[in-house]
């Protein structure tokens, strides 16, 4: 009777799991995954429905995308997906900015993506750099909690008839970049005043995005800036000012004013991405072109991001890695970025003529290796919002050296 019971039990427990394991594979191909995003305008807003559209259409495995939009409201969108995730909400995937990564990251909020990516058979389609930037935003290196979309990159922008009139080429080397930002201050009718600064040099707020690019030049990085080597791009970044290849307003310029200068002709150099290049054309025409910013003994230019994260309680862990997957770099990835105008991180998709034939989607897809972002840290809101562009000014201005201002960045970013 006993082994009879054994027996019985034994059939039981085996449908048992043969039924949970047939209820796990049918949930893997016809899964429904629940989608939170974002959209800048209605344009997108109708963008990404056609792309959810497709990718229900097309899969092949039955997984059902449903799309949830939600305003971003100045950040608010992760805060409230924060306490949504803290009180048990029922979102499995979400459009993403590293910032957030840390705090998510920290409440065993995300999915760890590095066994995912590690199978992906389009691993290799995103730069290694970008995978880096991800693994650095969660604080462990040997994890990815954030899935590439598409991001912004800074470059250059100059004017070709500026650089015709100063007699030099697109500079290669940070050097040559030094040398064209004064080749190309100018006094054009003789006056004896400058009528084209060689740089439109951002002292204010959003300033310490292009300020990185001097302070990696000979080699320097934000871990410690206050190293010889960050000192030096400093003192690069305060004399193009000091020296007067900079307008006067420098200190206090911000994005509009840069822009303003750059379209107005007063300068012959700026630093953006392709969010402004569409205006630019408009302006210009053919007259303005864009390049990389150059290499000297290290390089970096910043990165604008947006990704995709999956939530640790995701029912379907393999479905919404499908889909943030077909937004990396399938269909989904060409259809947002053609869209709008951002920066593809699929090799596949920026190597297409729509990106190559574009100077400005060039000039950015060519710095995808280099780009990063600011170490994501508590003190860094403050850092950027307040004690970048105060310090920065009083070194512009001559109030303290670039040495002493590099030694209270570094001590107010990592106190």
């Amino acid at each position: 009777m006993k082994k009879v019971l054994l027996g019985v039990m034994a059939l039981i427990a085996a449908g048992a799991v043969a039924f949970a394991g047939g209820k796990k594979d049918a949930a893997d191909k016809g899964a429904t995954i629940k989608f939170r995003y974002w959209a800048d305008n209605t344009q997108y807003s109708q963008l990404m429905q056609d792309i959810i559209a497709k990718f229900n259409a097309e899969n092949g495995k039955g997984i059902t995308v449903v799309g949830e939009e939600s305003p971003w409201d100045g950040g608010a969108f992760a805060e409230n997906l924060f306490n949504a995730s803290m009180g048990g909400g029922d979102i499995d995937v979400a459009t993403w900015k590293l910032t957030s990564t840390p705090l998510f990251v920290n409440n065993d909020l995300l999915l760890d993506l590095t066994p995912y990516v590690a199978k992906w058979s389009k691993k290799d389609d995103i730069d290694a750099n970008i995978y880096k930037t991800m693994r650095e935003a969660g604080g462990d290196d040997t994890k990815m909690f954030v899935m590439p979309w598409n991001i912004q990159v800074l470059y250059v922008y100059y004017r070709p008839s500026y650089f015709k009139k100063a007699g030099i080429t697109v500079p290669k080397t940070y050097e040559e970049f030094l040398e064209a930002v004064k080749k190309c201050t100018m006094d054009t009718n003789g006056d004896g005043k400058t009528d084209i600064y060689g740089w439109g040099l951002r002292g204010s707020k959003g300033g310490q995005e292009p300020w990185g690019c001097f302070v990696h030049a000979y080699g320097g990085s934000f871990k410690k800036l206050d190293s010889a080597e960050a000192i030096k791009g400093m003192e690069d970044f305060v004399n193009i000012y000091k020296q007067g290849y900079a307008p006067s307003t420098a200190p206090s310029d911000g994005f509009s004013e840069i822009i303003a200068n750059f379209k107005s002709g007063l300068t012959a150099m700026t630093i953006h991405h392709t969010g402004s290049s569409a205006d630019m054309e408009k302006t210009f025409g053919d007259d303005v072109s864009a390049f990389p910013f150059p290499a000297g003994k290290g390089r970096w230019t910043s990165m604008g991001d947006t990704e995709t994260a999956i939530f640790k309680s995701c029912k379907n862990p393999d479905a919404a890695f499908e889909w943030v997957a077909y937004l990396a770099a399938g269909e989904g990835q060409k259809m947002w970025c053609e869209g709008t105008g951002n920066i593809p991180v699929s090799k596949t998709v920026g190597a297409g003529a729509y990106f190559q034939n574009n100077r400005f989607m060039k000039a950015s897809l060519d710095g995808e290796s280099f780009a990063g972002i600011l170490p994501i840290l508590d003190t860094t809101t403050e850092f950027n919002s307040s004690l970048w562009p105060n310090t920065v000014s009083q070194a512009l201005t001559g109030k303290i050296s670039a040495k002493e201002c590099m030694e209270i960045l570094q001590k107010g970013l990592y106190r």
